[in-house]
């Protein structure tokens, strides 16, 4: 089995895993996870922490402060980590670095082997995420630099949605100019919703080809996804991650008339409107508190509870449309730090759900905050399920398979 390092990089953190895995294997879930990691805050108070995984619960090993000013010092870092004598003797030896790429627009429809043509087409899509794709770039640039005989591997989070149909992905624009400028949908998450996917085939016993699903990613950045047959068919997400559910600090759909007429009122640029769209919206816009629902759900205030409940119907309102769109599904999944830690948001998605036979299990429901679970009543026709999403795990499948 090769031993994989998996990185999952964000906007100033990297999340690691160490996952061994088989090519061949039929999905991520067959593979084995042995150690996990991240070095947080980077470019600033940097700190970096490395746990095993032993039976239900990791163990941390190493957490300390490091100086680090980007993701190439901090993919350097991991493997100064890995050669620590706390660590050496119990870590494999790393045969493959994956990296996971946000955008790979059209040019991607799996994994790969990374090299400079792919590292160029890669940077051709930086100006759609500019911090995501450049991160990942840094990461190989650090995984060359400092392994320079491992082989490295890219997966893409916009791959899994290239089997969406041009209905579902074009924009109703002139067409001439989304032409021109490759303006579509391509949606996000894929990693994550692929991961759902073939995991609640895996618990369910079902042919992955015969699963309709709605795939439910809710965290800061939030998706959903409509499953057919196995395929991705439609996502919330589309030519960039803006679109779509209400997110952490992102709006989400709006009337998009609702941008000119704050840069006329408020005097902004186009640069300052989209930031408050971007990155002052969402749960903590509403709120005025967090973005963290953790916390909004213990806090009295009124727009704290609005919040959740404004998040929840949002979600529930693309998981009725996806129903649509499917015509006939089996499951909804949730994933995510939100969806799988916030009984009080799954409940409020699944409360108008009745109509397609969907029962909830409210015990059940109220008792699961992490792992992978039916939150269902054995009488709905309609399943629903929280599965614990491991990117880094489905990172390392994709990235094998592509070897």
């Amino acid at each position: 089995m090769p031993i994989v390092l998996a990185f999952n990089p964000g906007s100033n953190s990297l999340k690691f895993d160490i996952v061994d895995a088989q090519k061949g294997q039929s999905c991520a879930g067959n593979g084995k996870k042995l150690f996990t990691g991240a070095i947080d805050n980077i470019g600033k108070e940097t700190t970096a922490e490395l746990s095993r995984i032993a039976g239900s619960s990791p163990q941390q090993i190493v957490s300390k402060k490091i100086d680090c000013k980007d993701f190439v010092q901090a993919t350097e870092a991991i493997y100064q980590l890995l050669a620590d004598p706390a660590v050496k003797n119990s870590a494999p030896a790393i045969e493959l670095n994956a990296i996971r790429v946000v955008h790979g627009g059209d040019d991607f429809t799996c994994a790969v082997r990374y090299d400079d043509q792919v590292r160029a087409k890669i940077e051709r899509r930086q100006k759609l995420a500019p911090l995501h794709n450049a991160n990942s770039l840094r990461i190989a640039e650090g995984a060359e630099k400092h392994a320079p005989g491992i082989p490295i591997a890219v997966a893409f989070d916009t791959a899994f949605h290239h089997t969406i149909p041009e209905y579902a992905w074009r924009y109703p624009l002139p067409r001439d100019l989304t032409d021109k400028h490759g303006i579509r949908k391509f949606g996000f998450h894929g990693i994550s919703h692929r991961y759902m996917l073939e995991r609640y085939a895996q618990l369910a016993k079902r042919p992955v080809g015969e699963v309709s699903a709605v795939t439910l990613h809710l965290e800061s950045g939030s998706s959903a996804a409509a499953i057919q047959n196995g395929k991705s068919v439609d996502t919330s997400m589309g030519f960039t991650p803006l679109e779509g559910l209400m997110m952490g600090t992102r709006s989400g759909s709006i009337d998009p008339a609702i941008l000119p007429f704050l840069m006329e009122e408020e005097k902004l640029s186009a640069a300052d409107a989209l930031n408050i769209l971007e990155k002052k919206s969402g749960l903590l816009g509403v709120s005025g508190i967090t973005l963290d629902t953790r916390i909004l759900r213990k806090r009295s205030e009124p727009a704290a509870k609005q919040a959740i409940d404004i998040f929840a119907y949002k979600v529930r309102q693309w998981v009725g449309a996806y129903l649509a769109v499917l015509g006939k599904a089996e499951v909804v999944v949730f994933g995510g730090g939100i969806g799988e830690n916030t009984p009080e948001v799954r409940n409020n998605v699944l409360e108008g759900l009745q109509g397609w036979g969907f029962a909830v299990d409210t015990v059940a429901n109220g008792k699961i905050t992490g792992g992978d679970a039916r939150i269902s009543d054995p009488s709905s026709s309609l399943a629903a399920w929280v599965i614990h999403s491991e990117e880094g795990m489905q990172i390392a499948h994709e990235c094998v398979q592509a070897m």
